[in-house]
């Protein structure tokens, strides 16, 4: 890879945005290079989505100016902004899952067979899109239906579609959100592809260990200001972090002190035909048990089972060694089991209610048998759990749509907490969450673990499950491939089983 043209593709200067009355930017300058990965970054709420939807068109700015290829320019829509050269991919997949990949990635820009004629060039679509896999270095069957591609794959399918026209730059927000470490190493692959032929990337993550392996360039917002902009060869992850929130953090994964107590929870040959098969695990008071694979190893299939979520074909599940029926999440949340599940949005919360109303949802059944809410105890309640996890006071009276991802994480611990669950499930529980929310509920997650919570965790990120988690499952295609403790698991090892190998 060649190093990155010195003179500005894209400038941008002065930009400054609000909505109703918040201010979104102001004054902000940003510039992106030809061939370069620029990283943006900050916590949730510092601008970074804004900025990126002004460059591609889908806001306006309401003041400052910026340049495209030296030109003045000023793109009024995403379609002005793609006929420019500017693609950009979001964090949700836009696929439509009974196409085929070819489809997908030209649907609504289908060449004709016939210029002028309502005939397209099949062809022509399956062989230009094919193409456009090869120039990523993907092995990807532009035949295949997008529904049968695994989430790493229609992710890079998602970039080739960003492909179909000439492009120059390529916004990609959060793109290894919902990636295992081989998916992100392909994904890195068709970046450094992009960036040899002179592609300028925007990529905006909060996983700042990628962010260093990847990027060339970060620019840092916060409260909708630009920090500074930095050569990421010349700085350091906690210069950096401190960068992002403005000041320096504790340790990001707290040193665990706690003996394990007596077994809380076992679960033996749990199996759900097509997903997972024979999983037995135990899980002490004190301790977190960390899960991991790549993406569909079984992860989430194995912790909705064990809350009810999902059928059980076979096995069985003991808590404190009785043996118990668990047939819906309502029987788990009887016996004590709460989940926070991968989806905080779709499954985890309520978008339009309030937060407080959220935080009591769960428990509801439990603190009022009766048919009347005591709004003086629900009080209580919130206020003890917003005070403990730093929920400030003023979101509690908010849709909690309308708050950062990281408060929202929060508010769904709050949810579990109030139902006084003594096993906890968190699955992808710092997904796309800043780095300041990300080290609080680590802390907040040991804190629980030393009170003699039993907790599970189930993540893609191998440094949360590495720096907090006492024991590892790994898991390979539905299987338990190992058990690890904590000091015998590296990522080396760790990937080894997730792909089906020993260790060497």
């Amino acid at each position: 890879m060649g190093d990155p043209d010195p003179v500005a593709l894209l400038e941008m200067q002065a930009i400054s945005k609000s909505f109703a009355g918040v201010q979104a930017l102001a004054d902000v300058d940003f510039d992106v290079r030809r061939g370069e990965v620029h990283v943006l970054l900050g916590e949730n709420g510092a601008g970074k989505s804004t900025l990126m939807n002004i460059i591609a068109g889908v806001y306006p700015c309401d003041a400052g100016s910026m340049r495209w290829h030296g030109e003045p320019a000023r793109f009024t829509s995403p379609a002005e902004a793609q006929h420019a050269g500017i693609a950009i991919i979001y964090q949700e997949s836009s696929l439509v899952p009974h196409l085929s990949v070819a489809e997908n990635v030209f649907l609504g820009f289908e060449p004709p067979r016939v210029p002028g004629l309502p005939f397209i060039n099949w062809d022509k679509v399956y062989l230009q899109t094919g193409e456009l896999l090869a120039r990523l270095n993907l092995d990807i069957d532009p035949y295949a239906p997008a529904a049968t591609l695994s989430v790493a794959e229609r992710k890079l399918v998602e970039v080739a579609k960003a492909l179909r026209q000439s492009v120059d730059l390529v916004i990609m927000d959060e793109p290894t959100a919902t990636l295992a470490a081989r998916e992100v190493a392909d994904l890195f692959s068709a970046i450094r592809a992009l960036r040899a032929q002179g592609v300028a990337i925007v990529y905006v993550s909060h996983r700042l260990e990628e962010v260093m392996q990847i990027g060339d360039r970060a620019t840092v917002l916060r409260d909708g200001r630009k920090i500074g902009t930095l050569a990421l060869t010349e700085t350091s992850l906690d210069d950096l972090i401190h960068m992002i929130v403005g000041h320096y953090l504790p340790d990001k994964f707290p040193h665990k002190t706690t003996q394990l107590g007596p077994e809380v929870l076992r679960v033996e040959d749990l199996t759900c035909v097509g997903s997972i098969d024979h999983v037995s695990f135990k899980l002490h008071a004190g301790e977190i048990l960390g899960i991991t694979g790549l993406i569909g190893a079984g992860g989430t299939a194995i912790v909705r089972a064990v809350f009810g979520a999902d059928p059980i074909d076979f096995g069985s599940i003991y808590l404190d060694n009785q043996l118990i029926e668990i047939n819906s999440p309502q029987d788990a949340i009887a016996h004590g089991i709460g989940l926070l599940t991968e989806d905080r949005h779709e499954q985890g919360l309520v978008p339009l209610m309030s937060a407080q109303d959220n935080m009591t949802l769960a428990a509801l059944e439990k603190a009022w048998p009766g048919p009347f809410i005591d709004r003086d105890t629900e009080g209580e309640i919130v206020s003890r759990y917003a005070e403990r996890l730093g929920i400030r006071g003023d979101n509690l009276d908010q849709g909690v749509l309308y708050l950062s991802g990281g408060t929202q994480q929060k508010v769904v611990i709050s949810k579990w907490l109030a139902t006084r669950s003594r096993v906890l499930i968190f699955d992808e529980p710092t997904q796309g969450i800043d780095i300041g929310a990300r080290v609080a509920i680590y802390h907040f997650m040991n804190e629980l673990a030393q009170e003699g919570s039993a907790i599970i965790v189930v993540s893609s990120d191998l440094s949360e499950i590495l720096g907090l988690c006492d024991r590892i499952l790994v898991l390979y295609q539905g299987h338990v491939a190992a058990n690890l403790p904590r000091v015998a698991a590296s990522r080396q090892i760790i990937l080894a089983y997730a792909n089906g190998e020993v260790p060497a």
